[in-house]
This record gives structure tokens, C-alpha cells and sequence, in this order.
């Protein structure tokens, strides 16, 4: 790398490194940080004065020996520059810097250096390679748009088609630095572009190769979680037209070690975490494939899951790409099997048979299942995976191995068949994407593994770092060759460039004697080791080769020093990896397989062992015996070892890049931790000395790196030319310009089209423009200022002129201003008191109203928190009884069970006796022989089932032991973590330095934060003088106010206290006055109810007196009045329906016949009820405006209290009206019916007139229930008031415990003991008293049992003297028995109460409803009278219409007629057996019917099939409705309720059996009325006339059966669950069963 004064040679220092210049200084953390100079230097100075950006000061000292200065920081024109070879100074901070700059700050990716593009990974994804982006950059130059992958591989493709030369694209890179995503967008590129010549569509099996290729060949790594694990170089062939018509790969030394052995939070091939995931497809069933967590090969990473990516998505992209490149379904499917046995191989278990030999268990399930896959005998495997075979001269012998070369052994197989697997696969897609037509150019993408260097470097380091070595050479080459044409090009005279050459590395590792040969020659000896070849290394290269070292603490190592950096590599396991040797007789085992496809992958075997050694494209061949082998050939000398066949590929490889045009792409990893668009300069520093983007920059700056045109270097510099040295000619200007500001003409080169610099001579040039331009902004300065100054003079002239006029104008004005403002003074004073006097006065108001609001707040408060404490106490109490009750209930259950155990054990006793006489006659122990036969082949049984149980349980401890054993080594592994943390948290000490610098810095910040202060205090203190003298005369002014403001509060307390007792006085009256109207409407409304009861008692007696003077009952059984209730309740809205239809039917022969007179009556009367309630409303409106202005002005109590009356009275007053308009509905009905078609059976039983009147009696009586009902709440209030009062108890305080242990003394002991004894006294106390108080409560809850009964003998008695008693007395006395019970019961209440004001409301409150209900029972009395009268003058009536047909009968008497008897419609109605339910209520029937019912209590109390019966009455209605979706969900939601409910219940016998009897009866209810004739032999008319008419249900009726069937199958387990431990111990005690035999279970 160039030096800052190699730079600057022939230009004198002082000139570059003056004050104001920016220069890199070399930094720890950032590797480069910029700094400026403060000071300028001269020749012979030892240190620089710098001040960083940060505005830190420093003194950056020079190397003693060297005096190289620091690297100069290139003007900021050309930072961030497409190009780094742009640059004017070209070292590694400038290009450090660069990168850093646009891939931070523009979230640029890409940059050119010469012919390299640097891509920097964003670890996110960008919209940058679509379609649109391809297009434009399709047809483009490489320097038009900005840098691109697509830009290389448009490069690529134009030069193929215009050379007529093949191409490559190499793109290297470290791990995760996105070498694979790139060499993809180059492919996609020219299958994008180019397009296909066939119609085959190559390109897209171009790119379907990339999926396949990653699943077999990439994995998961601590850097990257797609890495590729081995290198290819891809061929894309096109044909004259330049269209695609084929391609072929390549591939370099596969990992195979990945296969057996992964590292912490890394993972196998992508293709085994495929597989896994998809284990449970069914065509991978025979795989026999677990979880990724179940396989050693798999889950030594302990990390299988990668963010992002599912794996058995990935794996259908797989086989899909595999069926477009024409692998068959079968091919698939074998790979997949060789793949699963490979799994299943790595858990194959070899254990230790004694210290030299090994063996497997028998029956080994990894092993018979790996055999049955692969189609070989389990015999042979399992033996030569613990043997191998020896061969002499004259004899063959077999030698068993240990546990651990038997554990190699295995590896090596599994690594092996992967290997095969893998070149098959290549083979195959390269024989699908071969062209069928002849190839006449390619681009080759060449995508391999970057420079690596860790912590252990192996053999697969050696060989990746040998790799790089040749490309590096490769590149270095290209690059000089083309610095070179550039230079011809230009026609300019140039020097030989030296650079880097790397062919002594080269042949360290590859020449003669060389590491490599050294290596096959150890390979070769028979007892060759890996001490061995690294002493042979260190005595050939140790003192010969200045690139080889040796490590001071080992002697396992070498140290060889790249291009890159030094590597350090360890010797273990060299020899091993080089070699790859596989047992052949475990090939032998292979090759003899059933399975076809297993052995056509080792039919290349011959190939593989023939002295050519790799096979086509370079891969990596493994050597292996064959079966056959000549006799006195030695298959050693045809085997070929794994750094030799690498060596040969690489030089193929090289051949094939130098026959091409290469083009090359850098990969860069920005960061470790994978964050998007973090830039860290380490490791970005580390990758371009690897990368060998730093060589190029080298090889640039030392010709000429910097190239302008003329025209460009005439636009910029124009500044430093003067105006005769312009020419015509651009050239001759900027060739005379040019030798006028530099004067050594070697710094620059005039060629063609372009001027040529060195490094640093455009920072000169930038220099020199910037300072022209500094002198001309001082002159331009210099100027302006002269202007302003002599401006501001004049300004200020005029002004104080100004002034003087308008001083003495102001003063004058000054006069007139003061006393216009003594009279405003006075004005404004007056406004101001008047305002503040005002203000005060609605302050006080709005505080009265808060602290109003605040009482009231806090009284409602109070009174919730007292009954929330009540409710709580209520509670407690009731838990708490019944815990003492269980209690109870147990200690009785102990007792009981002790009696029994007693009279059992005398029992058993006494039988002892008995069956000790017994034991010793002979008969009786042969009896006892036959019993115990059985007993004892029972417990010989029992014995074997132990046996087996322990050995499953030693299977268990040994399974245990084992994971015991891999946890203990995962903890070691995290003890060394841990070490590496506690290395890092040394490192970070370093930082503390840093941190005191800042320090440093901050403290001068203190410094001058301090003397600011000190000048804002002076001025505070000048502000706060003047402030005091302010306030002080505020002050004098603010104690004339307070004396003024006194005054007047005190004429306003004056005036208040006046007001207060006037709004008083006149608050009370207001009160009064609304109290008594309250009263008077309160009266009136009473009125109005009591008119109302009578109307209604009035038509009850018509209905009675009527029904009784008509209706003959039917000869036979008629229904009662309770069943008909009952049913009704259960008809639906087609009884309705029914009715209706009959009404209308004998709606046609309705005639005249009753009075005019009468109809007159009702009309004045309906009249006269209008009026009156027309009045009522008017008088209500009025009160209620009055109420609401007084309301308004009352208190928030008052309002409380008030407004619940009134609300009651308005509900009221609408049910009245609404009362009303039903009666005057009601006449209006009558009147029409009585106005129509007069005939001679007008007043008949059966017209219409006496129809109507009916119904309007049965509407009445109706009410009345209606009304009695609401005597009844009002009865259940008042209870639930006297039980509230009744439960009025407090509970005692929750005990406190203290902590023993927090006690240290005996003495605190001691007193723990006495506070312990008095707290077990005071529970005992508590104890007696809760059970005296349980007491009293069994005490008084028998005396309300007793109560209860006399009540229930008293209601008895008086329902037998009612029913004595004629109609019209049943009513008042019944309602005087009410009124007496309420009395009574609130007497009771009265006494219980202990608080006085509680008791006062009490009873006031009872008085209210005693006054109330004796009232309405005058009102009902007058309502009774009146209706009797009206009912006389019906009878009448109706008896003068019908005199032809029978007698006038007297009212309460029951008198025979000959007339036909009248049914009421309402009793003949046709039920439907439906039941109506709304669609949202679906939810809960079946919640209610199915899932949360219980099945004792529907068996025992009611019908065992309700559910069904309930369930197809809903399902008739919706079929009756027609609505299908109804129906659909009906029955879906009951199969799956009962089936949810059998699954959560399955173990109840009860339930089980419940369910079974109901879905049987659902079924047979959907079969009885489905329609069908097979089911319909024995129905009735009727119930043929209720089968489904709108659907047909066969499919849910099979569903069902099988539900049903189902149900019966999990009956029979519940049975013999509950059966067999039965059976067993009844046989053995030779007793019946109770349960089996006598108590049958309920349900069925």
C-alpha cells in the first residue's frame, strides 16, 4: 500500500499538510479516523497538531524512523463516488470511507473499483432486481448507470456477443457475504435477457437448478444461514443468435464432514430439515422419519430452526424443481430413501465389547430401519460396522475394531453415500440442462468460498485458502493487463508497475516437495501420522521458505502467510481427510442391494479407482476398492487422494478462467450480528485486504489513478486560468494551464481523450481552486462591508434628526395623553370594583354548590358502602356455615365408618371362629385347594406383568443416563462460552481510556458553561433591583384597593344574609304547595283506577255469569283448567293462527239484535271517559311543568328523592291510557257487532254479538291476573326486605399472626407462647359464640317452618270457604285476607328493626300500603256494583232475544237448557306440536338442553327423551317456516353438542346412557315423520298430517345412527370400566356385587 509522502514525493510537504488540511490518523475501534491539521508543517517537525471532529485536541507524533505523515482525505466532491479508482488519494482509509459513505448514508450496495464490483450485503431486501430494473440496464455501458450486478452481467453479454469470447463471472466473497443471492441475479440476468432458442424453456431449469442446489449443498452457519458449502462454476451456453440453450455445473470439494458433525447454532444440509418437516406427508410415511431433534446428524447444532424459512415449504420448492429438470417421481422418492437412511445410520448405537473390539445390540431399531431403506441384510451390516479386513500376501483376515473406529467407520459410509448422492444429483441436472444443439459461446458464474480463517483451521481451509491463492493470482494478472491496454490505448509512455505476486505461496502449497506432496507421501507410508508429516514440513520449508512459520507453542501446526493474512493450521486430522477412505466391504454390502437406484450409484466406483483420477467437471471423486481386482495390481496405486484430485480440478478450473474474459465481484460482509445496513470497519477492512480490492486500488495509484477529459478538467478548474489564456483548442488550454500550476511534469500525462493524474495531484488542484476562491471572497467582503457601514452612518444622521422633531411633538402630546388618563383611571376603577365584587359574589355561589355536591357525594357514599358491607358480611357468613356444616357432615361420616369397622371386625371375628372349626376337617381344605389354584395362577400372572414392567423401567434409567451424559457436555460447552465473555468483558476495559478523554471534554464544557453564568447572574441581579422598586409601589397601590374591597364585603354579607332568608321563606312555601298538589293528583289518579277495577270486575262477572247461564259440559272427559294452561304454554303462534281462521269463519253470520238504548249508553260513556281523561292529561301536563320549574330550584335530595314517585305515577298514568284505549278499542268492537244485519237469532248463544262479548270477558279476567300478580311482588318485596334485616351480623376481625422466626430472644419466645394462648382463647370464644348464633338460627328457622305451615292450613281453609262463597264475594275476601297477611307481616318486620329512624319509614312506608290497597278495594267494590248493573241489563237483554229458544237464567245460578252448548275457541284449539325459536337464540336451546343438562334429574322428574321430543318440535317448526338454513344449523349444532358433551363426559355411565336413549328417540321421531310409507304403516291420521313436508332428512338421519351406534360402542367401555375391577374382586371374595345385581343405573 501507497504511503501518504510516496504520494507526494516531488511536492514539497509544507504545500499539502497546512493548516485546514483533513488527514487520517490510525484509530482502534474504527480503524481510521478523520482529523484536521491546526497548525501547518515544516520539514524536520516530529509531531502533527490535529483536532478531531469531535473537537478533541491532539498531537499525532511521527514514526521515528520513517517519518511517513499521515494519509491526506480526498476533497469532499469526490466522496461517495461511483467509482473508487476516481479518487484522488487512493489508500485504505479513502476507500474505507467511501464504502462506509454509501452504504450508510445513500443505502447503496454497489461500487465499482476499476473492473471489480464491491457489493456489501444489506441483510435486507431491496426492490432492485425486477423486471423494469433488468430492462434498464439491458443495452446499457457498464459506466452509464450506477453500479449494478446487472450492469457486470450486461458488461458480460455484450462483450461475449461483440468479441465473439467466452466469459466468466467469478464472485467471491466470505461466508454471508451473499456470493450465492448474487451469482443467482446474474443467472436470473441472462435468462431474463437472452431468452431460450428452444421451446423447452432452458432458462427456467437454469434457475430451477439453484433451489436443488442449495437444499444438497448449503447450510446454516454462525455467519451465514444459507451458506454454500461447496464451490461450482456454472457454464450457461448460448448458441449464434445468443440465446440460451443449455448449461452445465461444476462443483469443488463438498463438505462432507458437515454431514456427522455440526457446530453450536449450525446445522446440517438444508435437505435432511426438509425431509423432517415433511415426515408427515403420506408418500414419506415409509421413511419412518421423526422430528429434526430426533437424529444425531441433525441435532448437534441444538439450533434446527431458521428465522423466516419453513422447511416444509422449501421442500415442495424442491421436489418441484426436481420435476422440472426431469427426475421422475421414483428417482425422488429414492433419494429421499438413501437421504432417510443416512439419518437413521448417524443414530445407529455401537457400544464397547471389551477395549478392542465393538459391537451393536441386536435388533438395533436405527439399524433395521437404515437395512430395510437401503434393501441389505441387517447381518452384514451390523458386522462389518464393527469389523474390517485384513489381506496379506497369503491370507485374508477379519479384525474386529474399537468402539471408536467403529463410530469413524459409520461416519465415513454416511459421508460417503452423501457424497454419491450429491454428484448424482449434479449429473443429473447437468444431463437436464445439456444442450441439444451445438454451443457457440458461454458465460461461466463462478461462485466458490472466500477466504476463511477461524479459530481451528483444517484441511478444508488449507484447501479453500489454495483456492483463493490461484484466483488472486489470476485477478492480479487481468487487473495490470488492463491497466496496461488503458495506457496503449491512450498512447501514453508508461513504466513497469510493480505488484504483489503470489506465486511463492503458490508453490509452497502446490510445487515439488511441496505441502501437498509431502502430504500424498505420508498418505502412502503404512504407518503415517499427522506428528509425523508436520515434523517432515518443518524440516523441508522451516528455514527454506519465508512464508512458512511454526507456531511457538505447538508442534501440530504451521503458520503459512496468504496474500490475505496469516493462517494458522492445525495438523490433526490431515492425513484422515486427505485419504477419505470407506471400509470396502461396507461398499461391498452396499453394492449388493435390491435397491436399484443405490446401486447405480456406485456403478462409478471402477471410474473413480482408473489412474485419471476426477471425473468430469472437476468434482471430487471418492477411491474405493472395487470388487474385482486384478491379481498383482495394487489398487493404491490407482487411488487418488482428495488434495490431489482438488488440485487437478483447480487447475481446470484456471484453464478454463484464463481461456475467458473474466469480470469479478467482491462480496462483502458488513457486520457479524446480521443487522441491516451496519457498517463495521474491522471486519470491512479484513474482507478487502482478502478480497484483493485493496491490490487493485494499489495497482491503480501507481500510474495514473486519476483521468479527467478536457472538457470536464475545463468546466472545473476554468477558475485558475485567466482570460488570455482561454483558447479555442480546449487541449492547448488545459496543457498551458496545467504546466503553469505543476511544475513536474510527471504527475501528469496528456492523452487522446483524457488527462491523466497521479495520486494527489487532484487534491492539489482542488486546493489551489479553493484557495482562488477564498481571495475572492475576501475582496467581495471587503467591498459589501465599505457599503454597509457607510449606509448605517446616513442612516443613523436622519434618524437623530427624526428624533429631535419628534421628541418635542411627543411631549406635548405626553400632556394631553395624562389627562385623558386620570379620567379613564376613574372610569376603569369603577368597572374594576363592580367586577370584583361581582366575581366574588359567583365564587361563593359555585363553592356553596361544590361543597353541596361534595355532601351529597359523600352521604350516597356512605350508604353503598354500608350495604356493600352487608352483602360482604351475608356472604362470609354463608360460606362459612357451610364449611362448619361439611364439617359436621364429616365428622358424623368418620363416626359412622369407625361403627362400622367395629361391628365388621366382631363380625369377622366371629367368622374367624367359625372357619377355624371348618379348616380342620379335610373337605373343607380340599374346597379351600380349588379356590387357590386360581388365586395362585392370578398372582403368577401378576408376577410376569411386574417383571415386564421393571425391565421397561431399566430400559428408562438407562435412557436416562445417557441424556444425563449429553447434558453434562452441553454444560461444559457453555462453561467455555462463558470464558470467551469473560475475555470480552476484559477487552472492554480498554474502552475506559475513551471514556476520560470524554471526561476531559466535558469538564472544559463545565468551565465555560460556569462563566456564562456568572454573567447571567449579574444581569439578574440589575433586573431584580428594578423589579423590587415595581413591586413596592404595587404594593402601596394593592393596600388602598383591600381597604375599598373590605367595605364592600361587608354591604354584600349584609345583602346575602337577607337574600338567603328570603329564598328560604319562599323554598318552604314552594315545597308545600308542590306537596299538595302531589297529594291532589295523587287522588285523582287513585280515582281514576279504582273507575278502571270496576269496569274490569264489572265484565268478570258478565263473563262468569254468562259461561254459567250458557255452557252444558260434554258427556265424557273434558280437559281441566290446569292442563289446558300447561299446553298453552307450549303452542306456538299457529294455535294463534288457528283461532283467527275459526273467528273469520263465523265472522259471515253475524247479526243485529241488541238494543239501541244499550249502544247509546256505551257511547256516553266511552264520551265521558274521553273527557275525563283528556282533562287528566291537561291537569298532568300543567303539574308536571310546575314540578319541573320547582324541581329546577330544589336541591339534588329532593330531586332524589321525588323523581322515582313520579316516574311510577307517569308509568302508571301510560298503562292507564293505554287501559283506556284498549276498552275504548274494545266498544268500538261491540258497537259494530251490535249495529250490523238484525235478524231473529240475533242475542242467540252462538251469534257473533254474544262472541265478542266473550272474548272482552276473557281479556279481563286476564288483567286481573294480571293485577293479582302484582299484589304477589309486592308480598315477595316485602320478605325479601324482613330477610335482608334478619341478616344484619358483623364478622370478627381477620387474626394477625406474627413470624416466629423473626424472633431471636426467649424472652420474645415467651411472649409469642402467651399471645399465641390468647388468641386460641379468643377462637374458641368465637367458636362458642357462632355456634350459639347457629342455634338460634336452627330456632328460628323451625319456628318459620312452623308459621309456614299454619300458614299454608290457613290458605287452605280459606280457598275451601272462597270456593263456597258466590263469585262476587271470592274478590273481597280475598283481598281483606291479603291485607290482613301484609299487616301481619310488616308488624313482624316492625319488630325486628332496632334502629328508631329506620323503624319511623318502615312504618311509615307499611301505613302508605295499607292505605293504598284499602282503596283500591273501595274502588273495586264501586267498579263490582256498576258491572252488576250493566250485567242486569245484558241479561235482559239477551234473555228477551233468545225467549224462542230457551229460559233467562238468574245470575250465580246454574240452570240446564235446551240450547246447543258453546265451546270457547280457545279450548278446541289444534295443537301443531312446533315450537317457535329465534334464530339467535339457536345458541342457547343447545346450550341449555344438551350441554349443561343434567341427566338424573331429567330421568327421575320428568320425560327421559325431552331433549328429543323439545329438539324435533324446533325442527318441525323451521321445516313448517321452510327455512333451510334454519334446519342445517339446528342439526349440526346438536350432533356436535352431543358429541362435544360425550367427549368431556364420556366416563359418566349416566350420561352416556342419557344421551344414547335420546338420540335414538331423535331418530325414530325423524323417521316416524320423515314421509316416507316404509315408516309410516302404523301412524295415525294425525300424525301422518305432522310429517315433514319441506325436506328430506336421510343424510342426518344416517349421521345420526352412526352418532347413535358410536354412543352405544363408548356405553359398552363405560360398562366394562365400571364392571371389571367388579368381577375381579367379586370372584375372589366370592360375594355378589353390589351395583351389578341389585341397583339398575339411571337414565335408561
Amino acid at each position: 500500500m501507497e504511503k501518504g509522502h510516496d504520494s507526494a514525493s516531488s511536492m514539497a510537504a509544507s504545500e499539502l499538510y497546512t493548516k485546514y488540511a483533513r488527514v487520517w490518523i490510525p484509530d482502534a475501534e474504527e480503524v481510521w479516523k478523520s482529523a484536521e491539521l491546526t497548525k501547518n508543517y515544516s520539514h524536520g517537525d516530529t509531531s502533527l497538531h490535529l483536532i478531531l471532529e469531535d473537537g478533541t485536541n491532539i498531537e499525532h507524533k511521527l514514526d521515528e524512523k520513517t517519518k511517513n505523515l499521515p494519509h491526506l482525505r480526498n476533497p469532499d466532491i469526490l466522496v461517495g463516488e461511483n467509482d473508487l479508482t476516481a479518487l484522488s488519494y487512493l489508500h485504505e482509509p479513502a476507500v474505507l470511507h467511501n464504502l462506509k459513505v454509501r452504504f450508510t448514508d445513500s443505502k447503496l450496495i454497489y461500487t465499482y473499483c476499476g473492473i471489480v464490483l464491491v457489493a456489501i450485503n444489506p441483510y435486507e431486501t431491496l426492490p432492485i432486481y425486477g423486471s423494469d430494473i433488468i430492462n434498464a440496464y439491458s443495452g446499457q455501458n457498464m459506466g452509464d448507470m450506477d453500479p449494478h450486478i446487472f450492469a457486470v452481467a450486461e458488461e458480460a453479454y455484450k462483450q461475449m456477443a461483440r468479441d465473439e469470447r467466452n466469459q466468466s463471472i467469478i464472485v467471491s466473497g466470505e461466508s454471508g457475504a451473499g456470493k450465492t443471492v448474487s451469482a443467482k441475479y446474474a443467472m436470473r440476468y441472462f435468462a431474463t435477457v437472452s431468452g431460450s432458442a428452444t421451446e423447452a424453456n432452458v432458462e427456467e431449469k437454469v434457475l430451477a437448478s439453484n433451489p436443488i442446489m442449495e437444499a444438497i449443498g448449503n447450510a446454516k452457519t454462525t455467519r451465514n444461514d444459507n451458506s454454500s458449502r461447496f464451490g461450482k462454476y456454472i457454464e450457461i451456453g448460448f448458441d449464434k443468435r445468443y440465446r440460451i440453450i443449455g448449461a452445465n455445473m461444476r462443483t469443488y470439494l463438498l463438505e462432507k464432514s458437515r454431514v456427522v458433525f455440526q457446530a453450536d447454532e449450525e446445522r446440517n444440509y438444508h435437505i435432511f430439515y426438509q425431509l423432517c418437516a415433511s415426515s408427515h406427508l403420506p408418500e414419506f410415511k415409509h421413511l419412518k422419519l421423526g422430528g429434526a431433534d430426533d437424529y444425531h446428524c441433525t441435532n448437534q447444532g441444538r439450533n434446527p430452526v431458521i428465522d423466516g424459512v419453513d422447511d416444509a415449504k422449501e421442500m415442495i420448492t424442491t421436489r418441484s424443481a426436481f420435476s422440472l429438470l426431469g427426475i421422475n417421481e421414483q428417482n425422488q422418492m429414492g433419494l429421499f430413501k438413501v437421504l432417510a437412511a443416512i439419518l437413521h445410520l448417524g443414530n445407529v448405537e455401537i457400544k464397547d465389547r471389551d477395549a478392542d473390539s465393538s459391537i451393536i445390540p441386536q435388533n438395533n431399531h436405527n439399524l433395521t430401519v437404515f437395512c430395510e431403506l437401503m434393501g441389505v441384510p441387517y447381518k452384514d451390516m451390523s458386522h462389518w460396522l464393527c469389523h474390517k479386513k485384513l489381506k496379506t500376501a497369503q491370507e485374508t483376515y477379519i479384525k474386529p475394531i474399537p468402539r471408536m473406529q467403529a463410530s469413524n467407520a459409520r461416519d465415513a459410509l454416511a459421508k460417503h453415500i452423501y457424497a454419491k448422492v450429491f454428484n448424482w444429483i449434479v449429473d443429473h441436472v447437468n444431463q437436464s440442462l445439456r444442450a441439444n444443439v451445438k454451443q457457440h459461446s458461454f458465460i461461466g458464474v463462478l461462485d466458490i468460498y472466500g477466504f476463511e480463517t477461524f479459530e481451528v483451521n483444517s484441511f478444508e481451509q488449507f484447501c479453500i485458502n489454495y483456492a483463493n491463492e490461484k484466483l488472486q493470482q489470476q485477478f492480479n494478472m487481468h487487473v495490470f493487463k488492463l491497466e496496461q491496454e488503458e495506457y496503449l490505448k491512450e498512447q501514453i509512455p508508461w513504466t513497469l508497475i510493480d505488484f504483489y505476486d503470489n506465486q511463492p505461496c503458490i508453490n509452497l502449497i502446490e510445487a515439488k516437495m511441496g505441502i501437498l506432496d509431502l502430504l500424498d507421501e505420508e498418505c502412502k507410508m503404512p504407518k503415517g501420522s499427522d506428528d509425523s508429516w508436520a515434523q517432515k514440513l518443518y524440516n523441508t520449508h522451516l528455514k527454506t521458505c519465508a512464508l512458512f512459520e511454526k507456531p511457538r507453542m505447538s508442534n501440530k501446526a504451521f503458520i503459512i502467510q496468504h496474500f490475505a493474512d496469516k493462517v494458522e493450521y492445525q495438523c490433526e486430522g490431515f492425513l484422515e481427510k486427505n485419504k477419505d477412505t470407506v471400509n470396502e466391504e461396507q461398499i461391498n454390502v452396499l453394492k449388493a442391494s435390491k435397491f436399484d437406484l443405490l446401486v447405480e450409484l456406485f456403478q462409478d466406483e471402477e471410474k473413480a479407482t482408473s489412474p485419471t483420477g476426477t471425473a468430469l467437471g472437476g468434482r471430487t471423486r471418492l477411491s474405493v476398492k472395487p470388487k474385482e481386482v486384478r491379481p498383482g495390481a495394487s489398487s493404491k496405486e490407482h487411488k487418488k487422494t482428495v488434495g490431489c484430485q482438488f488440485r487437478n480440478s483447480l487447475a481446470m478450473l484456471m484453464e478454463t478462467l484464463n481461456a475467458t474474459t473474466p469480470h469479478y465481484v467482491r462480496c462483502i460482509k458488513p457486520n457479524d450480528l446480521k443487522f441491516p445496513f451496519t457498517f463495521d470497519p474491522k471486519r470491512a477492512v479484513q474482507q478487502l485486504r482478502a478480497c484483493g480490492v485493496l491490490e487493485t486500488i494499489r495497482i491503480s495509484a501507481a500510474g495514473f489513478p486519476s483521468r479527467w477529459t478536457y472538457q470536464e478538467f475545463f468546466s472545473r478548474y476554468r477558475v485558475l486560468m485567466k482570460q488570455k489564456d482561454v483558447l479555442s483548442d480546449r487541449r492547448l488550454t488545459c496543457r498551458n494551464v496545467l504546466e503553469k500550476l505543476v511544475q513536474d511534469q510527471d504527475k501528469y500525462q496528456f492523452g487522446k481523450t483524457k488527462i491523466f493524474f497521479r495520486a494527489g495531484q487532484v487534491a492539489y488542484l482542488e486546493k489551489l481552486r479553493a484557495d482562488k476562491l477564498r481571495q475572492a471572497c475576501v475582496r467581495i467582503q471587503k467591498t459589501i462591508r465599505c457599503w454597509l457601514v457607510r449606509k448605517k452612518y446616513l442612516r443613523k444622521k436622519h434618524a437623530a434628526m427624526t428624533i429631535q422633531r419628534y421628541t418635542r411633538g411627543h411631549q406635548a402630546r405626553c400632556l394631553v395623553k395624562f389627562m385623558r388618563r386620570t379620567k379613564a383611571a376613574i372610569v376603569i376603577q369603577k368597572f374594576q370594583r363592580m367586577y370584583v365584587q361581582r366575581k366574588l359574589y359567583r365564587q361563593k355561589q359555585a363553592a356553596a354548590l361544590v361543597m353541596q355536591t361534595i355532601l351529597r357525594a359523600y352521604m350516597a357514599r356512605q350508604k353503598y358502602q354500608g350495604l356493600l358491607r352487608n352483602h360482604k358480611a351475608v356472604f362470609i357468613q354463608k360460606h362459612v356455615r357451610g364449611w362448619l356444616a361439611r364439617q359436621r357432615y364429616k365428622r358424623c361420616l368418620r363416626a359412622i365408618v369407625y361403627l362400622q369397622c367395629c361391628v365388621r371386625r366382631m363380625k369377622a371375628k366371629k367368622e374367624l371362629k367359625k372357619l377355624k372349626i371348618e379348616a380342620r376337617s379335610v373337605e373343607h381344605f380340599k374346597k379351600l385347594n380349588v379356590g387357590m389354584e386360581n388365586k395362585i395362577m392370578q398372582l403368577q400372572r401378576k408376577i410376569d406383568e411386574q417383571t415386564k414392567d421393571n425391565r421397561s423401567i431399566t430400559e428408562r434409567l438407562n435412557g436416562l443416563e445417557t441424556s444425563h451424559a449429553l447434558e453434562s457436555e452441553k454444560l461444559k460447552l457453555e462453561v467455555t462460552k462463558l470464558k470467551g465473555i469473560e475475555e470480552e468483558a476484559k477487552n472492554n476495559a480498554h474502552r475506559v481510556n475513551t471514556l476520560q478523554e470524554e471526561l476531559e471534554r466535558l469538564r472544559k464544557e463545565l468551565s465555560t458553561t460556569q462563566k456564562e453564568k456568572k454573567t447571567i447572574e449579574d444581569w439578574a441581579t440589575k433586573y431584580r433591583d428594578e423589579m423590587e422598586k415595581m413591586v413596592s409601589e404595587l404594593k402601596q397601590e394593592n393596600g388602598l384597593l383591600k381597604t375599598e374591597k373590605n367595605d364592600l364585603n361587608r354591604m354584600i354579607k349584609e345583602q346575602s344574609q337577607q337574600m338567603t332568608e328570603k329564598m328560604a321563606r319562599a323554598l318552604a312555601e314552594e315545597t308545600q304547595q308542590l306537596e299538595f298538589d302531589l297529594n291532589e293528583e295523587r287522588s285523582r289518579y287513585q280515582n281514576l283506577l279504582t273507575e278502571h277495577l270496576r269496569l274490569e270486575e264489572r265484565y268478570d262477572d258478565l263473563k262468569e255469569e254468562i259461561t254459567l247461564s250458557v255452557n252444558v259440559p260434554k258427556a265424557g272427559h273434558r280437559r281441566k283448567d290446569s292442563t289446558h294452561s300447561s299446553n298453552g304454554s307450549e303452542c306456538t303462534y299457529n294455535s294463534e293462527f288457528a283461532e283467527s281462521e275459526e273467528s273469520s269463519r263465523h265472522g259471515e253470520d253475524v247479526t243485529r239484535g241488541m238494543d239501541t238504548s244499550l249502544t247509546l249508553k256505551l257511547q256516553k260513556r266511552v264520551t265521558e271517559l274521553e273527557q275525563e281523561k283528556s282533562s287528566l292529561r291537561n291537569e298532568l301536563e300543567n303539574r308536571e311543568e310546575q314540578f319541573q320549574r320547582a324541581r329546577a330550584r330544589d336541591d339534588e335530595e329532593h330531586r332524589k328523592s321525588r323523581g322515582a314517585e313520579l316516574e311510577y305515577e307517569s308509568l302508571k298514568r301510560q298503562e292507564l291510557d293505554s287501559e283506556n284505549k284498549k276498552l275504548k278499542h274494545d266498544l268500538t268492537a261491540m258497537r259494530q257487532s251490535l249495529l250490523g244485519n238484525a235478524g231473529t237469532e240475533a242475542g242467540a248463544p252462538g251469534s257473533a254479538p254474544y262472541k265478542v262479548l266473550i272474548e272482552q270477558m276473557n281479556s279481563l279476567c286476564e288483567e286481573l291476573e294480571v293485577r293479582k300478580e302484582e299484589v304477589l311482588i309486592l308480598r315477595s318485596q316485602l320478605v325479601s326486605q324482613k330477610e335482608a334485616m334478619q341478616h344484619k351480623e358483623t364478622m370478627t376481625e381477620p387474626m394477625h399472626y406474627e413470624d416466629v422466626h423473626n424472633m431471636k430472644d426467649s424472652g420474645a419466645i415467651t411472649q409469642a407462647y402467651l399471645s399465641l394462648k390468647e388468641t386460641n382463647r379468643l377462637l374458641e370464644g368465637q367458636m362458642q359464640q357462632q355456634r350459639r348464633s347457629y342455634d338460634n338460627e336452627v330456632e328460628v328457622l323451625r319456628g318459620e317452618l312452623l308459621s309456614l305451615k299454619e300458614e299454608n292450613n290457613r290458605q287452605q281453609q280459606l280457598l275451601a270457604q272462597n270456593l263456597q262463597l258466590p263469585p262476587e264475594a271470592r274478590i273481597e275476601a280475598s283481598l281483606q285476607h291479603e291485607i290482613t297477611r301484609l299487616t301481619n307481616e310488616n308488624l313482624e318486620m316492625l319488630r325486628t328493626t332496632e334502629d328508631p329512624v329506620e323503624f319511623h319509614k318502615a312504618k311509615l312506608n307499611i301505613l302508605r300500603r295499607i292505605v293504598d290497597l284499602m282503596e283500591q278495594l273501595e274502588k273495586q267494590d264501586k267498579t263490582i256494583r256498576k258491572l252488576k248493573k250493566q250485567l242486569k241489563v245484558f241479561s235482559k237483554k239477551i234473555g228477551e232475544m233468545g225467549a224462542g229458544q230457551g229460559e233467562t237464567v238468574s245470575p250465580g245460578q246454574m240452570v240446564e237448557e235446551t240450547v246447543r252448548p258453546v265451546n270457547i275457541p280457545r279450548r278446541e284449539k289444534d295443537f301443531q306440536g312446533m315450537l317457535e325459536y329465534k334464530q339467535e337464540d339457536e345458541l342457547k336451546l343447545v346450550k341449555n338442553l344438551i350441554l349443561e343438562l343434567k341427566p338424573r334429574g331429567v330421568a327421575v322428574n320428568l320425560i327421559p327423551g325431552l331433549p328429543a321430543y323439545i329438539l324435533f318440535m324446533c325442527l318441525r317448526h323451521a321445516d313448517y317456516v321452510n327455512d333451510d338454513q334454519k334446519v342445517r344449523t339446528l342439526l349440526t349444532s346438536t350432533i356436535n353438542s352431543i358429541k362435544k358433551i360425550l367427549k368431556k363426559r364420556g366416563d359418566d355411565f349416566e350420561t352416556v346412557s342419557f344421551w344414547l336413549s335420546n338420540t335414538c328417540r331423535f331418530l325414530h321421531c325423524l323417521k316416524q315423520y320423515s314421509g316416507d310409507e316404509a315408516f309410516m304403516k302404523h301412524n295415525t291420521s294425525k300424525q301422518n298430517d305432522h310429517c315433514l313436508s319441506n325436506f328430506d332428512l336421510a343424510e342426518y338421519r344416517q349421521v345420526l345412527s352412526d352418532l347413535a351406534i358410536q354412543i352405544y360402542q363408548q356405553l359398552i367401555k363405560c360398562m366394562e370400566n365400571i364392571l371389571q375391577p367388579m368381577i375381579v374382586s367379586g370372584m375372589l371374595e366370592h360375594e355378589t356385587i353390589q351395583g351389578v345385581s341389585g341397583v339398575k343405573p339411571t337414565g335408561l
